[in-house]
């Protein structure tokens, strides 16, 4: 299973939740950005559909795939 971890930082003169060096919107306080980042995870752990995804992968290639919307990651939220 895939693990997501959002931390909770702070970041542009506030607070935010990161994830690989990616930021979300910048928040007032911890409490609302660690609430924001309860809600994304809340939000991943939903399933949907399966559905078709085209990507690109490193080398320039493209494929196309199955995405079975059961198959949905471990969120953690620190900080």
């Amino acid at each position: 299973m895939v693990k997501v971890l959002y931390k909770i930082v702070e970041h542009g003169g506030g607070w935010a939740y990161q994830f690989e060096g990616t930021y979300s919107e910048t928040f007032a306080s911890h409490d609302l950005a660690r609430s924001a980042a309860m809600i994304a995870a809340r939000e991943q752990a939903q399933p949907g559909k399966d559905v078709g995804i085209t990507f690109e992968d490193a080398s320039g290639n493209w494929h196309e795939e199955l995405s079975d919307g059961e198959d949905r990651p471990e969120v953690i939220v620190k900080g």
